[in-house]
């Protein structure tokens, strides 16, 4: 194929992947109550899974500070076309989450005629991991890393002085990015194995540089969760560590395919 005739399969890929983001919108519209009232708003309740998980465990651990009460107050739309924006926000974020599956595997028919036989077994199961991933940090940062930043930011006060009233539009960023951003961070794995495919990235390499990986996890993790405690912190970095050491596990994998064609080639 000729560049333009990649350019002309790119542009069918992405036109068919805007085309599912577009009908799985549409069935988001068509569950927006649902979505806003359960999924939305649910870390706003008391009754929400990762509080009431928190408080047993408080009560367990007899630690005080753990049970959370939700907040009830209402929030606020600033703008005349706030709660307008508000719906099309979410019916298109959760059309994304549900779409990434179909992204993905455009993307693996795009790049899959230039990969070699053995290429294409060894990336077999790209669409089922990296779908797989992404959907898990999804629940990972709506369970976990939202409730926690939501419940730390909402009780924080710097002044009795200062009346917190929150915007709607504040309160969607807030548990879109924390969310979609963890479903990002979960794909490391993937782009592990990508970076050790082309030998940018060893297993070695990554044992050598592990007290740093180490240190920069715990730094995303207390930015993460802007919360006091260790426990909380750990919460979220106990997850990337795993991942970083399954990225190493899978980097050793690749390095021993590369090394065994290698013999193969010189055998030959």
């Amino acid at each position: 194929m000729s560049f333009f005739e990649h350019l002309e399969a790119l542009r069918w890929h992405l036109i068919r992947s805007a085309i599912a983001l577009v009908i799985f919108t549409i069935l988001a519209f068509s569950f927006q109550e649902f979505i806003i009232e359960n999924i939305i708003m649910g870390p706003r309740h008391k009754d929400f899974w990762t509080y009431r998980m928190m408080c047993e465990m408080g009560t367990m651990l007899k630690m005080d500070g753990w049970c959370f009460e939700g907040f009830a107050d209402r929030m606020i739309a600033t703008e005349m076309g706030s709660n307008f924006n508000f719906m099309i926000n979410i019916c298109i974020v959760s059309g994304l989450i549900a779409a990434i599956p179909y992204f993905l595997y455009e993307v693996w028919k795009f790049i899959k005629p230039a990969l070699h036989e053995k290429e294409r077994k060894a990336a077999s199961g790209f669409v089922f991991y990296a779908s797989g991933l992404f959907l898990l940090g999804v629940l990972f940062g709506y369970f976990i890393v939202a409730p926690l930043s939501i419940r730390f930011l909402i009780g924080f006060q710097a002044s009795q002085e200062i009346q917190t009233l929150i915007r709607v539009d504040s309160y969607m960023s807030t548990l879109t990015t924390l969310t979609l951003g963890s479903g990002i961070v979960f794909e490391l794995p993937i782009l592990i194995y990508l970076l050790a495919s082309l030998g940018v990235l060893s297993a070695q390499l990554m044992r050598r540089t592990r007290r740093y990986a180490i240190l920069i996890i715990l730094i995303i993790s207390a930015i993460i969760t802007p919360t006091p405690d260790a426990i909380t912190m750990s919460v979220v970095a106990v997850p990337l560590l795993l991942l970083y050491e399954v990225g190493i596990w899978v980097a050793a994998g690749v390095g021993r395919r590369r090394e065994k064609k290698h013999e193969e080639l010189m055998n030959s």
